[in-house]
């Protein structure tokens, strides 16, 4: 007979090892435990990755205005792509990415298509919205996946770095700690004794500490920090009110010249817009992606076509709602040095920009010296992947140093990834070792030849 217990019944076997209890739906949809996360991880990296981001609500609509778009409809237009093209990263992707407006496309598109060369607005989102179709065609046929395998080991090692380096000049430009010469594109120092600086600076340290410490949400916590101290400084700006309706996003939502922008003459503008962003995501996918531990051996992401359909669906909408060149945002690095493992952080970056549609000014309360150290923190750390790249063998030494340097002087990492792929090509042929090219790299020559003609004109 089976034994019992005291009260004579059969005590229960012991679950074999390995078994566990039926996975929550949250974990079923998310897989967060099995990412080795938590809800709290994700919870605390998907507010930083929305902390870090906000800006784009103040600075993006205040560049699309320049083109004569309506401010208050283009920052509500803006809101909802960034939630619904977030929230889809997380539902569809199960990613930790905040997608939004790229800043480069948004220049592009404001200052040189509108700006300098007078185009409509209408038509330049148009022109937007076509190169989105081209990504969803190429994901379609699985070219983009194919391309980004394709990518070299060293090549992907650089674009952590020189995203990272980007990263952290962008941290150290907005802190006002370093700026542009008047009479040319070099950069200096800036004002080390103003106080945005020195708060970025502090920042950085208390960033520093609280991150070898391991203390959860230390990003936040240095967010908050700075921006309470810049209060009293007058780096923090208090808004009149918090609480505001958004404006109707009606005079810019399908507002879209889709046959207009098929003009012979805009096809250059199509493709800028198409080879720029393509880069662009692809390296910030598996650059992010990397930090978060989510890349292979390779440096390959499992799964990268679903990403890709996103950015591709981010695109159109976004440029149909009237919000340009959506993709996968560098600040989302903050969620992946956070913890952030799953799209369950999107979810929470989602829902805080959502929040935004109701109290819009409360974008402006974070300035910019709170966001600064963050980004400096995270650039400079990401500069550890460089040291994987085979600096003794110049063929591959030469294409990963252009992809880091060439970002910084075209101030475009889409520009610089299409750098180390061309010089990678035409190093390792001209040094004889054609096996280690891969044939598809060949064929992409071409159109990348045509891309650099455009930006010689």
């Amino acid at each position: 007979m089976p034994p019992t217990d005291a009260r004579g019944a059969v005590p229960k076997a012991p679950a074999p090892p390995g078994s566990q209890a039926p996975a929550s739906r949250l974990e079923r949809l998310f897989r967060v435990r099995e990412r080795g996360s938590t809800p709290r991880t994700e919870a605390l990296a998907g507010l930083s990755m929305f902390v870090a981001a906000a800006y784009a609500v103040v600075v993006v609509p205040s560049q699309l205005a320049k083109a004569g778009i309506p401010h208050g409809a283009a920052t509500t237009a803006v809101l909802l792509a960034i939630v619904l093209a977030t929230l889809a990263m997380g539902l569809v992707a199960n990613l930790p990415f905040v997608v939004a407006p790229g800043l480069g496309g948004v220049a592009l598109l404001a200052v040189t298509i509108v700006g300098q060369d007078k185009v409509p607005w209408d038509a330049a989102l148009g022109m937007v919205l076509w190169s989105g179709v081209a990504f969803l065609l190429l994901t379609a046929l699985g070219i983009r996946d194919l391309i980004t395998r394709m990518m070299p080991l060293n090549l992907k090692y650089a674009i952590s770095g020189g995203l990272g380096l980007y990263i952290a000049l962008i941290g150290f430009r907005d802190s006002g700690l370093v700026k542009a010469r008047p009479d040319s594109a070099a950069l200096t120092v800036g004002d080390l004794a103003a106080p945005a600086g020195l708060l970025a600076l502090a920042g950085l340290v208390l960033l520093t500490a609280l991150a070898t410490r391991k203390v959860p949400g230390a990003f936040l916590i240095t967010m908050a920090a700075v921006t309470l101290a810049g209060i009293p400084l007058g780096v923090t700006h208090l808004p009149d009110h918090l609480l505001a309706l958004p404006e109707s996003p009606g005079p810019v939502v399908f507002h879209v010249d889709v046959l207009g922008a098929l003009k012979p003459e805009y096809f250059p503008y199509i493709f800028a817009f198409f080879v720029s962003e393509f880069f662009s995501m692809t390296g910030t996918l598996l650059a992010v992606a990397g930090r978060a531990g989510l890349t292979d051996a390779d440096g390959n992401l499992p799964g990268v076509r679903k990403p890709f359909y996103v950015d591709s669906g981010a695109v159109i909408g976004g440029a149909a709602l009237g919000a340009p060149s959506m993709t996968a945002y560098l600040e989302s690095s903050a969620g992946a040095d956070s913890g952030a493992r799953t799209g369950l952080a999107s979810v929470w970056a989602a829902l805080g920009f959502a929040a935004l549609l109701l109290v819009t000014p409360f974008a402006t309360l974070i300035p910019s010296a709170a966001t600064a150290p963050v980004l400096m923190y995270v650039g400079l750390t990401m500069l550890g992947a460089l040291r994987k790249v085979d600096f003794t063998d110049p063929t591959d030494a030469v294409p990963a140093a252009l992809t880091v340097a060439t970002t910084l002087f075209f101030g475009n990492f889409g520009t610089g990834i299409a750098v180390g792929l061309t010089a990678h090509v035409l190093v390792k042929a001209v040094a004889g070792r054609f096996r280690e090219i891969p044939w598809g790299l060949w064929i992409v020559l071409i159109p990348l030849g045509y891309y650099f003609s455009t930006l010689a004109t």
